[in-house]
């Protein structure tokens, strides 16, 4: 069974049967349409096209209007394909709900998603260096520079992967194994212990 797409509602804490406060977060999970079905003998491989999220026909291409009326539902705003060998059960069209994915037995979920963007940052933040000099005997600008990044006379250049300021964040992320704390069904809803990637609202999914 494929996986489900789902959206970040926002972080809370809950009580465990210990009295331990424990912080959650609340995913929104599905439900999504069956969109499209590939399989080996036509595609060379199986998976499951799922769509997730209503979307305004008006903001909507003509090409994916007809991919959606050929799965006889409105056009959605997210589109992932997921690898499943799922042997004919999926067919077009059908609605995979939270509990389609995630039964009872399920105790954990890899969830994946966007991180949040934090722009242009030097290295002592995006790599938690922690500078270079002191600040005495004259030490007045240098103090978060990220100090030698090699040898002047040989080989004269800077070798590929050196750790330096640059863009951070906005990169895909997975998180293993995250335990699922609780399931609402009537509400879509998927409660998992601990943070997962990206920002209120953003994207993610969801693999048992």
């Amino acid at each position: 069974m494929p996986g489900l797409i789902g959206k970040k509602i926002g972080m809370i804490s809950v009580f465990g049967a210990d009295g331990k406060n424990i912080p959650c977060t609340v995913v929104e999970a599905g439900p999504c349409v069956v969109t499209q079905v590939r399989t080996v003998e036509k595609d060379g491989y199986a998976a499951v096209q799922l769509a997730y999220d209503e979307k305004s026909e008006k903001r909507t291409s003509a090409a994916l209007k007809g991919h959606f009326e050929k799965a006889g539902t409105t056009p959605k705003r997210k589109l992932v394909e997921f690898p499943a060998d799922f042997a004919g059960e999926l067919k077009l069209g059908d609605t995979l709900t939270l509990t389609d994915v995630f039964t009872e037995d399920v105790k954990f979920v890899d969830v994946v998603g966007t991180s949040k963007g934090k722009g242009f940052q030097g290295v002592v933040h995006r790599y938690h260096f922690n500078g270079v000099g002191g600040k005495t005997h004259g030490q007045h600008n240098r103090l978060r520079h990220p100090g030698s990044m090699g040898a002047s006379s040989w080989p004269s250049r800077v070798f590929p992967g050196m750790r330096m300021a640059g863009h951070m964040g906005d990169e895909r992320v997975k998180v293993f194994n995250l335990e699922v704390i609780k399931l609402i069904p009537e509400h879509n809803l998927l409660v998992v212990k601990g943070s997962v990637p990206g920002a209120k609202g953003s994207y993610l999914l969801l693999e048992a």
